[in-house]
């Protein structure tokens, strides 16, 4: 199979923020070498079969390529242009190429930002998350409220005028964060396309146990929609585009590998803890970095688990990716007709018309497109519209 859409993570963070779920090793200085090497073996293993099933060929050149993690940023100057070299030119010197790298503000300065330019990133996504010192000193991140105009200044000053600001909303409420500065001070360093994640508190991370142990009170339901729909409308009053339910952008900035995700169209992920999709089967990496590592050295296969997403697995992946975008999900075909189908179809339909009426939807040549106030309640809707649409084909769209 060939894809043209590629994931590597970079695990290595200076500090593991309190609410961080992800595959992440905390070291203080990167080490791209030994990333490197990892990353080259489990290529070679994925594009030769080897012991992890069938081949996987990367397109020339490839459509889009996200370096996440972690804070990819931390492994230094060289360690896009590495990945650059590994993946080879014919893959990442097209000037249609989406290369997003993630970076930290701590770790961001001059010399990544020419030696990221200089391999071929193009775009920039900045882990910000707020401009509150108080809030900042809470997720224990290490750069203050300065940090990400230094980090846009010198992103620009080094040709990468792409950028992407993650911010996180639904704070407990006794921080004391105000919602409407964290946007205004975001807004002021203009950037391309803007990331606004709910805060949640994910099964054994810090965050979870401080609830567990009632020394952190997490912000109720109706505070934490308030606070979505209040960046939904000011950001759309600013120009921006709200293309997913979580994601912002100026016209024509959208993220291209983001889509790719939602769209359902094949990826592979390289690194620890990473996924792929190659239909119909989703798999994913080996979360601890030394295991990962020492299986691939050593020619061995580091997918912890491989499943198949089909049948009305595949029926509620659809919708639910649909309805996540501002694209939205397309009825089936004869939805309120009278031919053989037109009672299940019907139903759809009927429950379509139901969220329109409700504020949480439109319905628009045949789409479902939710609104700011549907995509909170994104999970409940697509399983009550997947289960009337059960039958094989009649998730697609």
């Amino acid at each position: 199979m060939t894809v043209e859409h590629l994931y590597v993570h970079a695990p290595f963070c200076a500090r593991r923020c309190p609410y961080c779920d992800f595959a992440v090793t905390v070291r203080r200085t990167g080490g791209h070498e030994a990333w490197s090497e990892a990353i080259r073996a489990e290529l070679d293993m994925r594009e030769n079969g080897g012991p992890a099933g069938d081949p996987v060929t990367l397109a020339r050149p490839l459509r889009t390529l996200f370096v996440g993690g972690g804070t990819p940023s931390l492994l230094g100057a060289d360690a896009m242009g590495a990945l650059g070299r590994i993946l080879g030119p014919e893959r990442v010197a097209s000037p249609t190429l989406e290369w997003t790298a993630e970076a930290n503000p701590e770790s961001f300065g001059p010399e990544v930002a020419r030696g990221w330019q200089e391999a071929g990133v193009n775009r920039v996504s900045l882990g910000v998350q707020s401009f509150d010192p108080a809030v900042l000193r809470w997720m224990g991140r290490l750069h203050g409220p300065d940090g990400a105009r230094v980090a846009v200044e010198t992103a620009r000053a080094h040709g990468l005028a792409n950028l992407s600001l993650d911010l996180i909303f639904g704070l407990p409420a006794r921080l004391g964060r105000d919602l409407r500065t964290d946007l205004d001070a975001a807004l002021a360093l203009d950037p391309a396309h803007l990331s606004l994640y709910g805060l949640s508190a994910e099964q054994g991370t810090p965050l979870a146990r401080w609830i567990r142990e009632g020394r952190e009170i997490p912000l109720d339901d109706d505070a934490y929609a308030e606070e979505y729909l209040q960046i939904a409308e000011r950001l759309a009053s600013e120009g921006y585009r709200h293309y997913e339910v979580s994601n912002f952008a100026r016209p024509g900035f959208e993220s291209v590998h983001n889509q790719a995700y939602w769209s359902g169209t094949p990826y592979l992920g390289l690194g620890n803890g990473s996924h792929s999709y190659l239909p119909p089967f989703r798999s994913w990496n080996f979360r601890n970095w030394d295991e990962y590592s020492n299986r691939v050295l050593a020619g061995e296969d580091p997918t912890v688990e491989r499943e198949s997403v089909e049948g009305e697995a595949r029926v509620l992946e659809t919708i639910w990716l649909g309805l996540r975008t501002a694209d939205g999900w397309a009825l089936p075909v004869g939805t309120g007709g009278d031919g053989p189908e037109s009672e299940e179809m019907a139903a759809a339909g009927e429950i379509a018309r139901s969220w329109q009426v409700r504020g949480l939807a439109a319905v628009r040549g045949g789409r479902v497109i939710l609104t700011p106030e549907g995509w909170l309640l994104l999970d409940e809707l697509a399983v009550q519209m997947a289960d009337v649409v059960r039958t094989e084909g009649r998730g697609s769209g």
